[in-house]
């Protein structure tokens, strides 16, 4: 089974101290004013005769969908998925920051960023992980409410607290289903903030009819192929005829 690189989160856990959000933003650099992460909060509403409200918080970042629309929204192929993770990745050499892929995410997890100028979003510390480590939000929360790792490993702790909750773990709802690699145990708060993904239509368009128009290159291709086929035995029959031509003058000066 392909790994599928995911986030289960205990939302129970989490006190809102924001450690997350800050260690995410040292360890990428992102610029002032931008963030990979985040945490949501509601107020529960009060019952009747429970006393006060409980707050529920709510950690969160780039999704790493199954379906992820900021792909499709990408006209130059930087925005991925990898086979290999599962992960939704962005090459910075082939992204040329035009933006497309920002509102085609459900989840506003990506943004430009200001300093590099190209699309930008929690990729899960890749150098950390090169290096040993778990992604920066996840070393340094402290009461471990995130867990990351393989969650078709189930070996891993990841993959052991997926497989053992798979029943009742929940995800944040959005009007464009991609189906989000983040999982929440207990009650995460806000559950349906996530909006639609809005993907340019001239993307829309691309996209169908690609298969159109590789089909038309191919036989353009091919119909290059025959000229140039045909030039090369015409030049020669061309030459042929031009050594005929010699050979019968100089018959004719003997």
């Amino acid at each position: 089974m392909a790994r599928q690189l995911a986030m289960v989160i205990d939302a129970a856990k989490c006190i809102d101290c924001k450690a997350c959000v800050a260690s995410c933003k040292v360890a990428n650099h992102t610029p002032e004013g931008q963030w990979r992460n985040w945490i949501k909060h509601e107020d529960a509403s009060p019952s009747p005769g429970a006393g006060t409200s409980k707050t529920r918080f709510q950690p969160g970042a780039c999704m790493h969908c199954d379906n992820p629309t900021c792909v499709a929204a990408c006209p130059t192929g930087a925005t991925y998925k990898d086979p290999e993770t599962g992960e939704v990745v962005i090459d910075d050499g082939l992204c040329i920051g035009c933006g497309n892929c920002i509102p085609a995410c459900p989840y506003h997890a990506r943004f430009r960023n200001a300093q590099k100028r190209k699309a930008d979003k929690c990729n899960y510390c890749p150098e950390r992980r090169a290096a040993g480590l778990s992604p920066a939000c996840v070393d340094t929360c402290p009461t471990k409410a995130r867990v990351f790792g393989d969650i078709n490993d189930h070996q891993s702790e990841a993959g052991r607290l997926y497989l053992a909750n798979k029943d009742r773990l929940t995800r944040v709802t959005a009007l464009t289903d991609t189906k989000p690699n983040m999982f929440y145990l207990g009650d995460p708060g806000p559950g349906a903030w996530g909006g639609e993904a809005v993907v340019p239509a001239s993307m829309v368009a691309m996209k169908q009819s690609a298969p159109f128009i590789k089909g038309i290159v191919a036989l353009s291709g091919l119909g290059v192929l025959v000229m140039l086929g045909r030039q090369l035995l015409v030049g020669s029959g061309d030459k042929s005829s031009d050594s005929d031509h010699s050979s019968g003058k100089e018959d004719s000066d003997a």
